[in-house]
């Protein structure tokens, strides 16, 4: 198989402690762009979503098409991010993102065909796991520059 995807995985590891370079916890919490979450909940999203992932993944991996179930990360974000320590949180990231790239790499290449059903999107094979997740990370550097920009700080 080839690991690109696996690879770029990994190399977004750092990519959450990039985007809060130089915030002041006020910065981390200033909901910058109206109608947007905060730094810190954005951070914290981006954590919860990849232990969801890792776990999700490892479960394609090892288990016979396991269910995979979403959860609601609007009420995460309202009640459970607000005193989340976010050098914390970007250190378990990048921890998490090396942990299951090392996962995925020692799989054999049949491992990314497996796959799961998860109750909202159905059938996902470890495959479209890997890309859906390194696509999240892309998908959400735009709106972390975003905030950065509406707060004054330069992108790090």
């Amino acid at each position: 198989m080839d690991h690109t995807l696996t690879d770029r995985f990994i190399a977004q590891a750092d990519d959450l402690r990039r985007w809060c370079d130089g915030l002041s916890d006020m910065q981390l919490d200033a909901h910058a762009v109206p109608g947007a979450w905060s730094m810190r909940q954005l951070v914290v999203h981006m954590l919860d979503s990849d232990l969801a992932a890792g776990h999700r993944m490892k479960r394609i991996a090892a288990e016979s098409f396991p269910l995979l179930i979403a959860y609601d990360e609007t009420a995460f974000a309202a009640t459970l991010y607000k005193a989340v320590d976010v050098a914390l949180a970007c250190d378990l990231f990048r921890l998490n993102r090396l942990h299951t790239g090392e996962v995925l790499r020692a799989l054999p290449d049949a491992a990314f065909q497996r796959s799961g059903i998860h109750n909202q999107r159905g059938r996902v094979t470890l495959a479209e796991m890997v890309a859906l997740y390194v696509h999240h990370m892309d998908h959400h550097a735009p709106f972390a520059a975003a905030k950065r920009a509406a707060l004054g700080v330069a992108s790090a």
